[in-house]
């Protein structure tokens, strides 16, 4: 055996990206829609939009991404899910919207381009494609028009998956969601 062939300890280091977070009865609006899907499903409190993927950043980064966040402008977003799509290449089976709101466009190239000016690489240079994977390793979804439901999308999170060693679900690292107006409590 060649040097260094399984001698010492990797590290594993998680994926990190921000997200669309959604609700309870989102999250099991979307879970419902599983029953179309064949696959290795998402689990439901995994179930999320991506705004941005950041792969594995130096730790030290870290405080600079909450930031970010922190700084990001929220507001409620209304998505209107109503079809449910496949990507042949990664085998992924999604829900999505035949619509996007310009206001989701916006959020995420905001989240983008305040990316780029910090120097930190993410997925922002592909063609966004905004969907919620409900499985991998999936066939294609037996149906694709689907009941239509809105999403009232305003919690925005850092978060990152799990570790091996750890619980098979995203940690939530820091959140935004929209300010209160002056006057309301």
């Amino acid at each position: 055996m060649g040097e260094g062939w399984g001698e010492g300890i990797y590290k594993v280091r998680p994926n990190y990206f921000y997200a669309l977070w959604p609700d309870d009865a989102t999250r099991t609006k979307l879970g419902q829609l599983q029953s179309h899907i064949r696959g290795r499903l998402t689990r439901p409190n995994n179930l999320h939009l991506t705004l941005a993927f950041l792969g594995q950043p130096p730790d030290a980064l870290l405080p600079i991404l909450r930031s970010i966040l922190i700084q990001l402008k929220v507001e409620p977003i209304t998505l209107t899910i109503d079809r449910l799509g496949y990507f042949n290449r990664n085998r992924i089976a999604w829900a999505g919207m035949t619509s996007m709101p310009d206001a989701l466009i916006t959020l995420q190239k905001t989240l983008s381009r305040e990316l780029t000016r910090k120097g930190i690489e993410s997925d922002n240079q592909r063609a966004y494609k905004p969907h919620i994977t409900l499985a991998r390793d999936a066939e294609a979804p037996s149906v694709t028009n689907i009941d239509p439901f809105e999403w009232r999308a305003d919690r925005v999170v850092l978060a990152r998956s799990p570790l091996p060693e750890e619980r098979p679900w995203y940690q939530v690292l820091a959140e935004k969601t929209p300010s209160p107006l002056a006057g309301e409590g």
